[in-house]
């Protein structure tokens, strides 16, 4: 092969420019780089498939274009990509130009001859005299079109009829198109087809247009329509969300500005029913609880709560002071990787997370009890109900725990609350949570809450916090749903008015610094929220509404469809996920103002409904605060003959010397300590004078004394 010294020696043909590059036998790797640098140039495929065959007058022939085909190296009588004479018009090209060989395209790009080896291959066999034959005119205009052709497509030396099939064959896009535009028939083909597409996209498109309008309820007016005529083919298809959402936004449009929007062959309540069934279709929502659910806001606002559904709010937990402060409970969850801010204004204990990189529920200050996990709307009834130190608070459904530890906090450890829960298994859960999070003054019981007015009473405020249905934690519990029906909002509104009297009942009054109730539920509907609170007014005339304190929050309703409450009910409030951020929520705040009278009735209806119905009342009846809900009338004592007190001791010293004696004690030993501590303030009031007071002597003073002495101590002093 020759050295690089061999291809820079002068060229033994002078007058050529492609001669002066080649040499011998360096000369044939000079021309094939040249070769390779021009392969743009049509005419250079057709010189080098000549070189190739060994057959130079071929090659002249094509450069001067010669009538006569040459054949190529295969043996073919023309090659592709080689060009036609004006003297044959008449012939028309393929109707598809195929690819390129591979030999021919390596031909063309010149990409196949980087490897000198290979180049060498090629040419093995040619003679040098092979080039001699060539003339100089035939190189001279070889040189030339070398020179002169920028391009395959731009070659205007080699044959001008054949421009067009020059553009065709040698162009990026070696289509058919390409080709029938060589011809004045092929072109008005062409041209024809092209209007005709183009006239059926633009069908096509005005077709998606009206279907588009159709859809989203403002050019056409029958409205799903379609999809009810196709039957239960169409609705086992899954449905295009995207549509859904369309339409959705629409309708929503048109009835918020339905004077102006709508299509005047369709009503309002044609876009309101289309409108559900989209709801329905797009949010999974039962028809049902769709269209209770949408009453309650304009068009506008109902679209902004089905949304806010969808996605689940921040997480929140509380710091419980009883243990640290908030901002030192933030520099240890910001140092353990949490990212926190304060829940808002409106609340000192509560830091929302917005991304931790350890699990919450298992972080050593959850486990020290400095925090609890815990919805912010939870923390509003106790903001509302606010109980102050030493007094006596009842949580009527306190499981799993997160308000009655909010109150112990808020008291500090002060005063008694009596947490209760009707679950046996949730109040394990509540007494775990009160040990972890250190709060001393808690009495944890199992009873259900009606029974509490006959079990104790005499509260200065007490918490409701309502079994409901859950339509305001819908993005916690997506199975709400579908699986509420009309019987759940007759049965849980009927159940949340017991429970409301039962904790009106159970409050004192006469108390100093409470005789407060909240009621709160977690759902937004007006059966369990307005209509409760509106029930319970009616049936408890010394009880009124009350401001509940808080910042923030809609009021309640007034007025609601066809029913009508009483204007104190905007003191309530009213909470929604899409505009505060936290779960749906309701909070009313009663202030008892006086004890049940005694014309109250039970729960079980008023006293002008037993008179409608025919039953007889008895305007003596007397409801004291600790009555138990729906409980019968007592009977009279004719019934049952009154109280004997004398039987009554007798049975009160027999159970006590039976206590006794189950201690290991005798009952005999009246000077024992533990005697003493067992005697109860009735027996020693009911015993004679000398051992009665001798009693009381012993446990004043904490030492036995003589029965005789402390008688006659007391006559004495009597």
């Amino acid at each position: 092969m020759p050295s690089n010294r061999d291809r820079d020696a002068p060229k033994r043909h002078g007058p050529s420019r492609r001669m002066q590059h080649q040499g011998v036998p360096g000369a044939l790797d000079d021309h094939s780089n040249g070769k390779k640098r021009k392969s743009a140039a049509p005419t250079n495929g057709a010189i080098k498939k000549q070189k190739k065959g060994g057959n130079a007058p071929a090659v002249k022939a094509v450069i001067n274009g010669g009538p006569k085909h040459a054949a190529n190296s295969a043996g073919k009588a023309s090659t592709k990509g080689s060009f036609k004479t004006q003297q044959k018009p008449a012939v028309k090209l393929p109707k598809k130009v195929d690819p390129l060989e591979d030999d021919e395209a390596a031909d063309l790009s010149g990409d196949a001859i980087d490897d000198p080896d290979v180049m060498e291959d090629e040419l093995e066999g040619i003679e040098e005299a092979d080039f001699d034959d060539l003339d100089d005119d035939g190189l001279d205009s070889d040189a030339d079109d070398f020179a002169m052709a920028p391009s395959g497509s731009d070659d205007d030396d080699v044959v001008d009829s054949d421009q067009e099939v020059q553009k065709g064959v040698w162009s990026e896009d070696d289509d058919s198109d390409a080709e029938e535009t060589l011809t004045a028939a092929n072109i008005a083909g062409l041209s024809q087809k092209l209007n005709q597409e183009r006239a059926e996209e633009e069908a096509d498109a005005e077709a998606e247009l009206q279907d588009a309008a159709l859809q989203t309820n403002i050019a056409a007016a029958d409205l799903g329509e379609d999809e009810e005529e196709e039957g239960g083919k169409k609705s086992m298809l899954a449905p295009d969300l995207q549509l859904l959402r369309t339409r959705i936004t629409e309708t929503v449009r048109v009835l918020s500005n339905f004077k102006e929007l709508h299509d005047p062959a369709r009503s309002r309540a044609e876009y309101t029913q289309a409108l559900l069934k989209d709801i329905c279709a797009y949010y999974g929502y039962s028809p049902f609880l769709a269209e209770k659910l949408y009453s309650l806001f304009p068009p506008q606002e109902a679209l902004a709560f089905f949304d806010a559904n969808e996605t689940p709010r921040p997480m929140v937990i509380r710091t419980n002071t009883l243990r640290t402060h908030r901002r030192d409970l933030a520099h240890a969850l910001i140092n353990r990787g949490v990212t926190l801010e304060p829940v808002g204004k409106w609340s000192k204990v509560g830091l929302q997370i917005f991304e931790s990189q350890v699990p919450l529920g298992a972080t050593p200050e959850y486990l020290a009890g400095q925090y609890i996990l815990q919805a912010a709307s939870s923390f509003l009834p106790v903001m509302a109900l606010a109980p102050q130190e030493h007094e006596r608070v009842l949580d009527m459904a306190a499981a799993p725990g997160g308000k009655s530890t909010h109150m112990a906090a808020l008291m500090r450890n002060t005063g008694c609350i009596f947490s209760n829960d009707a679950s046996k298994d949730r109040s394990k859960g509540l007494i775990g949570n009160i040990h972890r999070m250190g709060v001393k003054n808690t009495i944890v019981c199992n009873y259900s809450a009606l029974e509490f007015p006959k079990v104790m009473g005499g509260f200065d405020r007490v918490l409701l916090d309502a079994p409901c249905s859950g339509t305001g934690v819908i993005a916690k519990d997506a199975s709400v749903k579908t699986n509420k029906s009309a019987d759940d909002f007759l049965r849980l509104p009927h159940l949340q008015k017991q429970l409301l009297l039962a904790a009106i009942d159970s409050v004192d009054h006469a108390s100093k610094t409470g005789g407060y109730v909240v009621y709160s539920t977690c759902s937004v509907t007006v059966e369990e929220n307005e209509q409760v609170v509106q029930y319970a007014l009616n049936k408890r005339p010394n009880v009124k509404l009350v401001s509940t304190g808080l910042v923030f929050g809609k009021e309640g309703f007034i007025k609601y469809q066809s029913k009508r409450f009483h204007p104190s009910m905007k003191e309530t409030r009213r909470y929604y996920p899409h505009a505060y951020n936290v779960d749906g929520f309701f909070v009313a705040k009663f202030k008892k103002t006086g004890a049940t009278p005694a014309g109250a009735v039970r729960a079980q209806g008023s006293a002008e409904a037993k008179q409608a119905n025919g039953v007889p009342v008895d305007e003596d009846e007397e409801v004291g605060d600790h009555a138990e809900i729906g409980a019968e009338e007592e009977e009279g004592e004719g019934e049952f003959g009154g109280w004997d007190e004398d039987e009554d001791t007798e049975y009160i010293e027999r159970s006590l010397h039976k206590a006794m004696r189950r201690k290991g004690i005798d009952p005999k030993a009246t000077k024992s300590a533990a005697v003493k501590s067992l005697t109860p303030a009735k027996l020693t009031a009911g015993a004679p004078n000398g051992a009665a007071n001798g009693v009381a002597s012993d446990v004043t003073n904490g030492k036995p004394k003589k029965e005789g002495k402390a008688g006659k101590a007391k006559e004495k002093a009597g």
